[in-house]
Order: C-alpha cells, then structure tokens, then sequence
C-alpha cells in the first residue's frame, strides 16, 4: 500500500477557514451524490470565504435543525440534491417537515437555492430545491437571485457552474 500523499516540505498545509452561519448543505446517502455535494460545499465555503472574509462566518450543515436558523436573520444559502421522484434527502426531510409545520417568521432572512438533480426525472427535476424554495417562502424569507438548477446529465463539474453563480448571489446579498 503506498504511503499517505504529504505536501511537498515548505509548503504549508492550507488553513482551515475559522467560519460560521451561512449556508446550509444536504446531500443524498448515495455515495455519488454524496460526493458531489459535499464537494461543492467545500468550493462555495471557500468561495464564500474568499470573496469577502470579513462578511461573516459559514457553517455547513449536514442534518440541519429548525432551532439552526431561529434566532438569527443570517443569509441561507441551501445546497441540495434531489432523490427519487422530486423527494428531499432524508437528511434534509425532517428540517423540511419542521419548518413546513412551525412556519417561524423569517422576514429578514434572505436566501438562495442550488440543487443538484437528473433531467430524465422530467417534472420531477430538481424538486428537492423547488420544495425548499416553497417552505422558506412560506416562512416570508426573500429570496435572492435565481434558483441554480443543476443539471447531472450536462453537468460533470458541477462547481463549474455553482461557483459563478455564488459569487454573483453574494453580490446581490451586498446590494
């Protein structure tokens, strides 16, 4: 077995960045989809991060809570793949189903959503995002820019896609 991959000597490993709420990520168990997601959350932290550093801090989310968004006013940023027909990840259901039922008034919080999903689903494409979009909606928070939706079938770089689309909401946040 070879031996585990070390940085060349001098160069420092990169600094993990010292960050808090922001964003919420979800990804489905599947181990592609799994990867997928939790990559790209890695590139938006790193994105958020780098864009403006003193903007405030990010926290990923992987099982979020309805008491995780409560009490602040903090921009949302939800990243989420789409399982089965239209269906939230298990992960994120149970957040899903909360907020749908306690409704906790979110007039100042803005957010925006990025979902992974498959075309060949048709009607279904994407509607993880769509019922998040709806919740938070119901729940008065503003929603800032367009929905990014990712398409698995044209897309094998999703952060090619993400990353742009990141910086420009985080504009729009600014504005």
């Amino acid at each position: 077995m070879p031996p585990e991959y070390e940085p060349p000597p001098g160069i420092p490993a990169p600094p993990e960045p010292d960050l808090e709420p922001y964003h919420i990520t979800s990804y489905d168990r599947a181990p592609t989809q799994t990867v997928i997601t939790r990559w790209l959350s890695l590139r938006i932290n790193r994105t958020i991060h780098g864009f403006n550093p003193d903007s405030g801090r990010l926290t990923i989310l992987e099982e979020p809570d309805l008491e995780d968004i409560t009490g602040n006013d903090e921009p949302l940023l939800v990243c989420t793949s789409t399982t089965g027909q239209g269906e939230l990840p298990p992960n994120l259901l149970p957040f899903y189903l909360r907020l749908r039922e306690h409704l906790p008034q979110q007039p100042a919080r803005p957010f925006g959503v990025i979902v992974l999903g498959d075309s060949s689903y048709g009607d279904t494409f994407c509607g993880a995002g769509e019922l998040m979009e709806e919740v938070l909606y119901e729940t008065s928070a503003r929603k800032v820019g367009d929905t990014l939706r990712i398409d698995a079938l044209e897309t094998t770089e999703p952060e090619m896609e993400a990353i742009p689309w990141v910086r420009e909401w985080l504009e729009q946040l600014e504005s």
